[in-house]
């Protein structure tokens, strides 16, 4: 008996618009969802960067991730947390996915292709996440400011960085690595005279800020404070 079914493609699922699958556009600085909120469904980036920030009891915020294209967002429903525990906001105007928890569910049963897909993303956000981890306790917020800049520009995506058209504030920047305002502009007034940063409307990073994370080079050891 030969199946009518279309075979099964993850691109075309996670671009076109189908059961339990809508599509939005968000301006930047526009809330994707709130922290609190019921979480019922997941995110996919198609265009775009997102912020992920928590805030404390106490009203401290923190950023905990700067999402791009291809990735997705707001997961925990899968692992059965019924309130989103973080707010997602768009960085930049983004073309997102919205995807009901139902239909993925369903999908990621029934579609092998689209699971291996989806545990790649899961495996590549831990170890993101333990980097980030090691990262804070570990390295000064030099070092930490370094590689925020790197994983901005995509560096290591394609070989080489981009420019980070986003324009990301320093008080981002400081929330993303645990630090003050103007420890971060002190780092960058250095980055850029050494050559590892160029500003022109936008930040462009050079390969040679990858120096910063890997090695204590002597130009650089004065300022690295925490």
């Amino acid at each position: 008996m030969v199946s009518n079914a279309e075979p099964f493609h993850p691109d075309d699922f996670l671009a076109k618009i189908g059961e339990g699958r809508t599509i939005s556009s968000y301006r930047k600085g526009q809330t994707i969802f709130s922290q609190g909120a019921v979480a019922d469904s997941v995110f996919y980036i198609q265009k775009g960067k997102v912020k992920v920030t928590v805030v404390s009891e106490h009203g401290k915020e923190a950023v905990v991730a700067i999402l791009g294209k291809d990735e997705f967002s707001g997961e925990g429903c899968l692992a059965g947390q019924p309130k989103r525990i973080a707010t997602a906001t768009a960085l930049t105007e983004c073309e997102i996915m919205r995807i009901e928890k139902t239909a993925i569910i369903h999908t990621l049963h029934t579609e092998p292709e689209f699971s291996e897909l989806f545990l790649a993303h899961l495996l590549a956000r831990t170890i993101r996440v333990e980097e980030d981890l090691v990262d804070q306790l570990f390295n000064s917020s030099e070092k930490r400011l370094a590689r925020a800049l790197l994983l901005l520009a995509n560096f290591g995506k394609e070989g080489r960085p981009e420019p980070i058209i986003t324009k990301v504030s320093q008080e981002t920047l400081a929330e993303m690595i645990g630090t003050t305002r103007s420890r971060v502009s002190f780092f960058m007034n250095k980055f850029r005279k050494l050559g590892f940063i160029t500003y022109n409307g936008k930040i462009e990073v050079n390969s040679s800020l990858l120096s910063v994370v890997l090695n204590d080079l002597p130009q650089i050891k004065g300022g690295n404070g925490k």
